[in-house]
């Protein structure tokens, strides 16, 4: 069943229409009970003989679901309405905005698909490979309240922006709980993000990531880490004093010695392509 897809234009209608007054104080539970829907549905997780985790999103039956729009309608509703000001914790605010990168992050892969497909992968909406539109990470059309926001903004702004560092919330640990849609991430995860287990999903994801070969693996005395770990090196440096000595802080005695008898550091090339269950061979033989 084909998606509409809600413009700007359609949320600011039902704006307009009354039915968006901020809600104060809602708990994050109730604010995406349209997303945890969809995950309960659509997300398949397995963990992996090293300990991992993967996870895959079934986009291809959500999008044949009659109920899957009424989802999205309601969900984008919820997050129109959502008070800002009411995340007055750390935990509130993580929980919520990396609840809000990942739910648009599945609702653009749902309403833009492409001549009625779904892409390939991200970058096929623009940016890397079609210079000429820009990354879906830089569309500034997700409403929360009464501002819209791009995916780098709740990213890199929020989440690990200058406030967030100010009052002590920001966290490396966030790149292993973002998700873009793609099989290199780190994995997407059923369980709603809300104040009480932000903090234990966090050391979770970050800790199943160092067990999964997608993420790191040691191959003699070469250590093979995602390319998270170069891209975003000063996070991790920041928090942990080095990159060794933040994967350390997540993984037991064995793996953190293996890791520090490593004498080079190469990077494992990011997988772009859509974290579709096919994409994934170990879920394949399942």
């Amino acid at each position: 069943m084909p998606i509409t897809r809600y413009s700007t234009g359609a949320i600011m209608a039902t704006l307009m229409g009354g039915l968006v007054t901020p809600v104060h104080g809602q708990p994050l539970a109730e604010t995406y009970t349209p997303y945890q829907k969809l995950l309960n549905d659509y997300l398949v997780e397995q963990r992996t003989d090293t300990g991992g985790l993967v996870s895959a999103f079934d986009y291809e039956a959500a999008l044949e679901d009659p109920k899957t729009s009424k989802r999205l309608k309601q969900q984008n509703r919820l997050l129109a309405k959502f008070d800002t000001d009411t995340l007055d914790s750390r935990e509130k605010a993580l929980a919520f905005w990396n609840n809000a990168y990942n739910y648009f992050m599945i609702e653009t892969i749902l309403t833009e698909t492409v001549d009625g497909g779904l892409v390939d992968s991200v970058w096929d909406y623009g940016g890397r490979y079609n210079p000429f539109r820009d990354s879906v990470f830089q569309w500034q059309e997700h409403r929360i309240g009464d501002a819209h926001y791009s995916l780098d903004q709740i990213e890199k702004d929020i989440l690990l922006g200058e406030s967030f560092e100010n009052k002590g919330w920001k966290e490396a640990r966030v790149h292993f709980t973002v998700n873009c849609a793609s099989v290199g991430c780190p994995p997407l995860r059923e369980t709603l993000y809300t104040a009480d287990n932000i903090e234990r999903l966090m050391t979770e994801n970050t800790r199943f990531a160092m067990q999964t070969e997608r993420q790191m693996r040691i191959e003699g005395d070469t250590l093979y880490l995602s390319q998270l770990f170069d891209w975003y090196s000063g996070d991790f440096e920041a928090e942990g004093g080095s990159i060794r000595d933040f994967i350390g802080d997540y993984t037991g005695q064995d793996i953190t010695e293996a890791v520090a008898d490593t004498d080079t550091i190469r990077f494992i090339d990011y997988d772009w392509s859509l974290n579709k269950p096919s994409n994934f061979p170990e879920l394949k033989t399942r």
